[in-house]
């Protein structure tokens, strides 16, 4: 025997569950724990099961063929090392953003003119020495006069550059993650399930109207757990009552001599191996409220006792108040 987790992506979590547990079932392997939780891109399924280690191939091919799931894988179970789901979305930290560096324009400098000379006119030489006196007439220096100066250009105009505003930097966000958390279920309304339940010698079996009391005293959340509660502590009282020489017995033989009569009482069931149908039933009448948390709860209250020191685990497979036509409750021990 071996031990899996099953992780799946699907898009929605209306009967998900049920439709693993059946594959499951199917394929020779019963359920431990499951815990499923609304992730960013879906709905993260965790389903840990146990069964025999040649069926894992024939799982895992009936889990991809499964039109429930993007994305579904299979991995070996340890307890000590939980495996985070292959799905989680980590919302990475995006970086601040920052204005870009004010652009420095050209410095235009205003440079003077500086006069050249024309071309063809000797600019005057200053005398180094005393020229030797000739003899004869001295000739007169003609001396070219200086030119005119040249008219300074008009001063380049001043250019004004406008500096660019720069944005106000974006905001830190903060690292979000998502994390796949197993939920914690509620508690049951113990004192609702008492109220129901106080004069359940004088009431049973007719006890369908108490039970359609508790599901509208209770809030919503804790609905299933005090339905569950309900449903065991009556099983125990009519193992005791009924069946408490029924010892000993093999999990198939406590369903056909315990399991069947005992429900029939208050619906009507029939057997299909170790799967029991309910045919209309009251408890799960209204759409999304399913009531076959009571049943389960009742079967381990009146079958555990008998299969002692077996255990015995009840899986749901599906539920008239979510679109079936009927409930079906798979028994594996």
């Amino acid at each position: 025997m071996i031990e899996l987790e099953i992780q799946g992506l699907s898009e929605s979590r209306k009967g998900l569950l049920m439709e693993v547990g059946r594959l499951a079932l199917a394929n020779g392997f019963a359920l431990q724990r499951q815990r499923m939780v609304q992730g960013e891109h879906g709905v993260l399924l965790s389903v840990i099961v146990r069964g025999p280690s040649r069926a894992r191939r024939t799982l895992e091919a009936a889990l991809d063929g499964c039109d429930r799931f993007i994305s579904v894988k299979v991995f070996p179970y340890t307890e000590d090392e939980p495996r985070p789901h292959f799905a989680i979305s980590h919302k990475r930290m995006r970086p601040a953003v920052t204005a870009p560096p004010a652009p420095v324009g050209p410095v235009f400098t205003p440079v003077a003119s500086v006069a050249t000379p024309s071309p063809g006119v000797a600019l005057p030489v200053a005398a180094t020495a005393a020229e030797p006196e000739v003899a004869g007439p001295v000739a007169t220096p003609v001396v070219a006069s200086p030119p005119a100066p040249r008219q300074a250009s008009p001063p380049e105009p001043e250019f004004e550059f406008i500096q660019p505003t720069p944005r106000a930097p974006a905001p830190v966000k903060s690292v979000e993650t998502a994390l796949f958390v197993e939920l914690v279920a509620l508690a049951p309304d113990e004192a609702a399930v008492d109220k129901a339940l106080r004069d359940l010698e004088h009431d049973y079996p007719r006890v369908l109207p108490q039970l359609l009391a508790l599901q509208r005293a209770v809030a919503a959340d804790a609905r299933e757990p005090s339905l569950v509660l309900a449903g065991r502590r009556m099983g125990t009282w009519v193992f005791g009552r009924e069946y408490a020489l029924d010892g000993g017995l093999d999990l198939r033989e406590a369903v056909e001599r315990l399991g069947i009569p005992a429900l029939r009482a208050l619906v009507e069931v029939d057997q299909q191996g170790l799967q029991l149908h309910i045919h209309d039933s009251p408890l799960c009448a209204e759409e999304g409220q399913s009531g076959c948390g009571f049943f389960s709860g009742f079967l381990q209250g009146l079958l555990e006792p008998a299969i002692a020191p077996g255990t015995l685990s009840i899986f749901p497979v599906c539920c008239r108040s979510y679109g079936a036509g009927e409930c079906v409750l798979a028994i594996s021990d």
